[in-house]
């Protein structure tokens, strides 16, 4: 019974790292409410990309904001899809969750 349950940890350790490297290929895009500002980032939440209107560049304080605001988004975004590939990993592994 130990044995099995042990066998059935590492499988799902395997498992979650594949998970995570595929998490690595997923990208989510967020963009501010008038898209002056764009930004990407892997489902593991890593920030890959930020696009800045050239509008922008003439107000610090609203680049500063809007650039706070969609890096939040996207990270958010993000995290949704990591906790359901995650949660998918361990269904699949542990009955009853």
């Amino acid at each position: 019974m130990f044995g099995n349950m042990m066998g059935k940890l590492q499988e799902m350790q395997q498992k979650a790292e594949e998970v995570k490297k595929r998490l690595d290929t997923i990208s989510v895009e967020a963009a501010s409410s008038d898209n002056l500002i764009k930004v990407v980032c892997t489902a593991n939440r890593k920030i890959t990309n930020i696009e800045i209107s050239e509008e922008l560049l003439k107000d610090k304080e609203q680049l500063e904001d809007l650039v706070l605001t969609t890096v939040n988004k996207a990270l958010e975004k993000a995290e949704k899809v990591n906790e359901t590939e995650m949660q998918g990993v361990a269904k699949g592994m542990i009955p009853g969750m």
